[in-house]
């Protein structure tokens, strides 16, 4: 049988071999010499995706623990409710800490639940290891962890990660703790976050002025998640704050994503005019229908995607309506309640952008699935 490499040049193989999981590619490495040689091209490494719930065991192998020079931005999927998954994930956490020069963005994504009466502190840990090694550190995605963030992190990345581009906390947690004062020395000391996801109760309104400061590089996006009892307490931000902010980045786009813990008078305060919000989720215990007509008059120039979760009324469909007929620009609506035909069609009518909706008029088994526009 002919050798491999004389079908194909290491170069094709390794453009290959970036799409096979980890156990593929170590498979792939044992074949013959010039397989091998091309399965520890840096190519192969350079944006890696793990899950360790497909591959938790033997998962640091020589064969990976001698590419994670190599890895550039990885993606880590685990499910912290089983007990393998998790261990594959802080472990190859640890091995990175000790590897992680070239690391440049590194995604944490956990399925399932976790377990009760667990902080995750040994994952946390492991990040924290991570971001005090990898100086060239510039994205960090910590949305979907499900673990309570903290302050301390939030200062190892400011004093680790100087050239920090992209960062976000905003995860799913019942409590938050991260501090404004935090988020403040995080944007000091890494001048180029232009990217930033935070829960409402880390924002303070000497953030908005430090990233509103003239020297500052372009502000790109800011993930805002009001969800906790400490967002729910979080005081004001003054809609003057938020003009200014706006005026020094025309560009800036906010997702606000406003969750049932949030009382009628925290989100009155949340919906300042001079908010440039380009996408609003509404899953509120109370009020919903207000939120929206808000929305329709003060962010239609901006607004792009909005997703409502609340109970069928003839008061929201009218509010819909008027969000349509305003809001020309939408793109993306999801509605998860019944509506009547009359929302669809002017959504259909006015909304010449629109490339994908959710807007039952019958009800149907769930999951929705949205319907994609043409």
């Amino acid at each position: 049988m002919a050798e491999p490499r004389a079908q194909l040049p290491e170069e094709v193989l390794a453009l290959i071999f970036r799409h096979l999981s980890l156990r593929d590619r170590a498979t792939a490495a044992g074949v013959c010499r010039a397989w091998a040689a091309a399965a520890t091209y840096s190519t192969v490494w350079h944006d890696t995706n793990v899950s360790c719930d497909s591959e938790p065991e033997g998962m640091l192998s020589p064969y990976l623990s001698s590419c994670l020079d190599h890895i550039h931005n990885l993606r880590l999927e685990f499910e912290p409710s089983r007990e393998p998954s998790r261990r594959a994930a802080t472990t190859l956490l640890t091995a990175l800490a000790g590897r992680a020069q070239g690391l440049q963005g590194l995604c944490l994504e956990c399925h399932g639940e976790k377990p009760l009466f667990d902080a995750g502190s040994d994952v946390l840990d492991a990040v924290h290891a991570v971001c005090q090694a990898a100086r060239a550190l510039r994205h960090l995605d910590l949305r979907r962890l499900p673990f309570t963030l903290n302050d301390a992190l939030v200062l190892q990345v400011a004093r680790g990660c100087p050239e920090l581009c992209s960062l976000f906390l905003d995860n799913c947690t019942l409590v938050g703790s991260v501090g404004p004062d935090s988020v403040l020395k995080l944007l000091v000391a890494c001048p180029r976050v232009r990217v930033l996801g935070l829960h409402l109760a880390s924002l303070s309104r000497a953030t908005l002025e430090a990233l509103a400061a003239p020297d500052r590089a372009p502000f790109a996006l800011l993930a805002l998640r009001c969800a906790s009892p400490e967002d729910a307490r979080a005081p004001a931000l003054p809609d003057e704050a938020w003009a200014a902010l706006r005026h020094r980045h025309p560009g800036l786009a906010v997702e606000l994503e406003l969750e049932p813990a949030l009382s009628a008078d925290t989100v009155r305060r949340v919906l300042q005019p001079s908010v440039p919000v380009t996408a609003l989720r509404l899953n509120l215990s109370g009020d919903t229908i207000g939120p929206v007509r808000f929305a329709a008059h003060h962010y239609a120039a901006n607004l792009r995607t909005v997703e409502v979760r609340a109970a069928a009324s003839a008061e929201l469909d009218a509010a819909l309506e008027e969000l349509a007929t305003r809001c020309a620009g939408l793109r993306e609506v999801h509605c998860f309640c019944v509506v009547r035909p009359a929302v669809l069609g002017a959504f259909r009518s006015h909304c010449p952008r629109l490339r994908s909706y959710t807007l039952k008029l019958t009800r149907e088994p769930h999951p929705w699935r949205p319907t994609l526009v043409a």
